[in-house]
């Protein structure tokens, strides 16, 4: 049986003094392909654990995309917890996904990796956080087509929202007993616009004096990260690195079908998100394995001060996990995802019972 006490690693730097009982609106955005069925377990969950959530559910597709009702209800909510999106490849079509974050400037992505007891890959204690900057690098949406045959994106990397993402790393680090920032870079190669980050970065370290800081090369770090993940503690990284690592890291713990995200905003807002796909092909089958979405929710429920349902989920999770008697096909077993949440709603139910 897995035990421990409330796990900082699902958590963000928003933190409480208390739980607060009144009910809190929340954007629900299933999202496509499986995202109806893992949102339907999630909703399972919150009620066997009677978690104060009232859901306002919007839909967000390649179909409607952004509209007006779904800003209108994160704007007003101002949490939000979100399904796969798809969006088509080499359309011309912006991401939904990115369109979310920079329509409510959700700056800092926050993606915990942490080992699950009963699901064995080649690492058994990876335990680290990626902070990734969302708003701007590669991502920034700057492109165009000079000439015939030759297309340019640009990169922009500014010395406010590298400092802001820097702040953020500190301060999760400082609150959640972290004991290091990892910076990850090209500088030695893009000098002016890596370069800026890591300067931001460095100026930032010189304010936090109990968290140790490093510097670490992209392909340093990959490489490290594969060779011995206890290296890393807290790792910050521009938008483009920090999707490739939080990926990598993904991958050391069996998959993004086992990690949770968090988007935050400077103003309040957050939206919380399965990373992995819509995966079609298992659509409308009952197959679907909600753990990454019910693990992102209890990074909400923590977001919001309601750490005791947080952390009596976070437990049913994992013991479930590592009983393996009702693990979905994705992590090597033959339950269905109403079964796997009908166990998660049984060990809840029981833990309520025992109070």
């Amino acid at each position: 049986m897995f035990s421990r006490k409330s796990l900082s690693i699902f958590s963000t730097l928003r933190n409480y003094s208390s739980s607060t009982s009144n009910i809190q609106k929340v954007t629900l955005i299933p999202g496509d392909g499986i995202g109806p069925e893992i949102a339907e377990s999630v909703k399972r969950v919150f009620s066997a654990v009677k978690a104060p959530i009232e859901w306002e559910t919007v839909v967000v597709d390649a179909n409607t995309g952004i509209s007006k009702e779904v800003i209108e209800s994160i704007k007003a909510n101002k949490i939000g917890l979100k399904g796969p999106i798809s969006t088509p490849i080499g359309t011309g079509h912006q991401s939904l996904n990115l369109g979310l974050r920079k329509t409510f400037n959700l700056y800092a992505n926050v993606r915990p990796c942490l080992s699950v007891p009963g699901h064995k890959t080649r690492y058994n204690d990876v335990n680290t956080v990626v902070v990734r900057e969302n708003t701007e690098g590669e991502y920034s949406g700057i492109e165009n087509q000079p000439v015939k045959g030759v297309a340019q994106s640009i990169k922009i990397i500014t010395k406010e929202a590298s400092t802001r993402i820097a702040n953020y790393a500190f301060q999760y680090a400082l609150a959640n007993g972290r004991k290091k920032v990892t910076c990850v870079h090209k500088a030695n190669i893009m000098k002016q616009s890596d370069g800026l980050f890591v300067k931001s970065c460095r100026e930032v370290a010189t304010r936090y004096p109990s968290i140790k800081y490093e510097e670490l090369t992209i392909d340093n770090n990959c490489m490290q990260l594969v060779l011995d993940p206890n290296q890393m503690d807290v790792m910050v990284l521009p938008n483009l690195y920090g999707d490739i690592v939080s990926d990598l890291c993904a991958g050391l713990i069996g998959g993004l079908g086992l990690t949770p995200s968090g988007n935050i905003g400077e103003n309040g807002t957050a939206i919380f998100e399965a990373v992995h796909g819509t995966a079609p092909d298992i659509a409308g089958k009952n197959l679907a394995n909600p753990t990454a979405l019910i693990l992102s929710s209890i990074m909400m429920l923590r977001h919001l001060g309601h750490f005791n349902e947080a952390s009596i989920i976070e437990t049913a999770v994992l013991n479930t996990l590592a009983e393996g008697n009702a693990k979905t096909k994705d992590l090597g077993g033959n339950a269905t995802c109403s079964e796997y949440t009908d166990e998660l709603v049984k060990k809840i139910t029981e833990s309520l019972n025992k109070k």
